[in-house]
This record gives C-alpha cells, structure tokens and sequence, in this order.
C-alpha cells in the first residue's frame, strides 16, 4: 500500500467517503499515510514563504492549493453525510484534523509522484497542456469571490498547475501499470450472496465512542441470537426474522474473499444454497447467516476487476515508497495548525475533481 509523506496518525479504518475525492486516494489506496517527519530526510531552510505550506525537495506547496483540495473534500463530505459531520470525532480527534490529514497527504502524494514521473521522463502531451487550461477556467469561472477568498485568492495560473500536476500522476500511475494484467480465477475472485441477521453487542458511550457490552447485557445479546436459531430451525422463515431483528444497515449482501472477518468469511464460503449458519460471534456483534446464492457470477467477474486493479496499485506503491521515502521534505507545522474548516462559506457548484474527470476522462 502506498503511504503517505506526511504524517497521517488520524485514521479511520472503516470510513468509507461517498465519493472519491482525490486522484491518490482512489488510484493508490491512500488510507493511511505514515511518512513521519520524524523518520525522513528534512532539509534545511531559511524558512518558509509566505503561505508556503509544505515543500517536496524543489516542489512547493502553497496554502491556497491545500484550501481547493480541503474545500472540495468539505463540500463532498457535508453533501454525503450533512453539515453535522464535523461534530463527529474519530478517536481522541475530529473530522476536521481527519480530513485535513487526508488533504495534507494527497497533496503531497501528488506532487512526489510528479518528482518521480520527472526522473522517468514523462510529460504531458499540448493536447493535455490544453485540457489543464480549460479546466482551470472552467472550475475558476464557477467560483464566486466569496469562495476564491476561502480559498485564499487562488487563481487561474495555480488552478492550472494543479491540474496539470493532477494530470501528470496519473499518466505516472498508467505508465507504471501499464504491462500489469494478471489472470484471475474464478475461485479467488469468488463471490457468494448471503442473507445476515446481526445483533450488536456494543453500545456508544457518551463521547461516540463503541463500548463491547460486558455481563448480564452481553448474554442477552447471546439469548436472542439462540432464540433466532432456534424459531429458524422450528420453521420461521430467515427474511421474516431478518426484518424483525436484523440491526446492520443491510440485510441481503455479497461477500468476496478478503472482505469480511476471517471467521464470518470462513462460515459463509461452507454454507450450501439454502444452508443457515450457526451463530458466529465476530468485533462484538452476533451473526447469522443463510446462504443465497454460492456462486454470484456478476459479482465475481466485477470482483476480478476490482482484483486486478489492487494488484496494479500493489505494484505500483511499491515503486512509489522506494522512492517518496528518499524525500526531503518539510511541513510548516505552524501554518498548517491555523487552518481550518471553513463553515460558513456556500458550497461549490462545481467540483476541482469531477472538472478534472470531464476533461480528461479519468474514472478515478
């Protein structure tokens, strides 16, 4: 997996945005970035520019670049999961600092992975050059000054550079991947259907916080998983009881190798059509499952693609931290604290990355 330059100690491990924001993110699986200040290469400075934000050997970052990514990330996140999103807190932290974080290490992945499609001699093409432009003054025309000013005065000169730095990494990730297109079978891409019953046996406590029930309260949790097998065993169908006691966000799933807690993926791959599980204790919930189908061929020819494309990121990340761990690079710690969510501010009609996929057809 390939990791962030910058520290990235706010993780959550289960987030799954409704959109992907940003090339890195989506094109190399950045769910985690570890390139700790601590551990790397820092050169020395005379200090920062004015709003400089970070710097990647001669590659600079200014606040106004870092605001469109942060921008964009907010207006996402509150258009998926509303404006209460910041109250949320990951941990000892806030979704703020979160995605802040995010922001800070797909910034920064872009701009290596242009130091490092400049030491392999890619470039782009005019044509390319000519589509960076447009999208510069498309996204910049759809900005009211309100929004330029959060974004601290950027302008069309920089949104360019920004999509053409864009643009560059991902003609990197392409060029990298290029020859990388394994053969999957169907057994390892095997994707069953499955109905779940599933009881939580965990509560949230004041802070948000999930606290495993422990005592009387967990054993009742236990009781009506036994009482479930048992009216299932007696004759009631399992879609009645599913509707009745089912307390995940979905009843009816497809389950694929990898996906799940090794126990429950271990159950479901040796249930028969029709066959119910027993009960299966897994991260403090109860489940029971029936199987549906044990074999989803539309699934599992999707689950290929979705192989194959793990395993080019795979490929590629390994280039990539042998290289982004040779870095220097330094953050300005001090400006970096002061920024901030920008609450007020009305939503974007349009988005930098869904501009970028216009006009250069990227799916990422």
């Amino acid at each position: 997996m390939v990791t962030g330059l910058f520290t990235g100690k706010r993780i959550l491990k289960k987030a799954r945005p409704m959109v992907a924001l940003m090339l890195a993110i989506t094109m190399i699986s950045a769910t985690t970035g570890c390139g700790n200040l601590d551990h790397t290469k820092v050169v020395l400075t005379t200090g920062f520019t004015e709003n400089e934000l970070f710097r990647i050997e001669d590659r600079s970052c200014s606040e106004a670049e870092f605001m469109v990514y942060l921008v964009n990330s907010q207006n996402a996140y509150e258009s998926g999961f509303g404006s209460d999103i910041w109250e949320v807190s990951i941990g000892d932290d806030s979704m703020e600092s979160y995605i802040k974080d995010k922001c800070l290490s797909t910034i920064a992945q872009v701009k290596a992975m242009n130091l490092l499609a400049q030491e392999k001699g890619i470039e782009l093409g005019e044509s390319e050059i000519d589509e960076a432009d447009s999208a510069a003054r498309e996204y910049f025309d759809s900005l009211t000054n309100a929004q330029k000013q959060v974004m601290y005065g950027i302008d069309e000169e920089t949104l360019c550079e920004m999509y053409k730095e864009y643009a560059t990494a991902a003609k990197l990730y392409d060029y990298i991947i290029r020859d990388i297109n394994p053969e999957i079978s169907d057994d390892e891409a095997r994707t069953i259907t499955v109905e779940q019953i599933v009881l939580n046996a965990w509560e949230l406590d004041s802070m948000g916080n999930r606290v495993a029930l422990e005592g009387t309260k967990r054993q009742e949790v236990q009781n009506k998983a036994q009482q479930i097998l048992r009216e299932i065993s007696e004759g009631t169908e399992f879609s009645v009881l599913m509707e009745r006691y089912n307390e995940a966000d979905e009843g009816t799933v497809s389950v694929g190798k990898g996906d799940v807690a090794p126990e429950i993926e271990t159950a479901a791959f040796n249930l028969d059509n029709g066959e119910v599980s027993s009960i299966i204790e897994s991260d403090d919930t109860y489940v029971i499952l029936k199987c549906i189908s044990t074999f989803n061929r539309e699934e599992t020819e999707a689950n290929k693609v979705r192989i194959v494309e793990e395993k080019k990121r795979e490929v590629f990340g390994e280039q990539y931290d042998e290289f982004a761990a040779k870095l220097s690079k330094v953050l300005n710690e001090e400006l970096y604290k002061k920024i901030h969510v920008t609450k007020e501010i009305e939503p974007s009609t349009i988005d930098f990355f869904d501009v970028y996929r216009n006009h250069f057809g990227s799916e990422s």
